[in-house]
């Protein structure tokens, strides 16, 4: 996956990153069981992977990206580019949760390898790219942040 980082590197910044290269490395390990046709192992790579991201993705919804207006992933229309790209990273986070849970329930019901793994390029680009994404705009986001970025790096260190 592409290494992107920001110009200034905070401790949440490099908290961040560090989780999304760990979460390359989980989805690495599912590619390699599924590219080897190891049903089972595959499975517990995705399920690794899975329940990882759901906690990276809680987290960063919880204290960096600011939650929508009226809970809605909808644009409205005057929304500033900070909202806009919050609202955004935010669907992107729905598109790869859905895609990887696609991945784990084919091979939770059906143990179909190569379902699983005709779905893993879609997941690597949107994951890709997002993090991509992310990352560029973390100096931004971590600015809007202000007083409560000392509460996630607390709550990042009793996880």
């Amino acid at each position: 996956m592409a290494e992107c980082r920001p110009m200034r590197e905070t401790p949440l910044a490099s908290l961040l990153i560090r989780e999304h290269r760990r979460l390359d490395e989980l989805f690495g390990r599912f590619l390699a069981a599924a590219h080897g046709d190891h049903a089972s192992g595959a499975l517990e790579a995705i399920v690794g992977f899975d329940e990882s991201l759901r906690r990276h993705t809680a987290f960063e919804e919880r204290y960096v990206l600011p939650e929508p207006e009226g809970r809605k992933l909808l644009p409205t229309e005057e929304e500033s580019d900070g909202t806009r790209v919050s609202r955004e990273l935010r669907l992107e986070h729905v598109q790869v949760r859905e895609l990887s849970a696609m991945i784990r329930r084919i091979l939770e019901e059906s143990q179909d390898v190569g379902g699983a793994r005709r779905l893993a390029p879609n997941l690597a680009r949107r994951w890709d790219r997002h993090t991509t994404r992310e990352e560029k705009e973390l100096p931004r986001l971590e600015e809007e942040m202000g007083e409560s970025v000392a509460a996630a790096l607390r709550e990042a260190g009793s996880a």
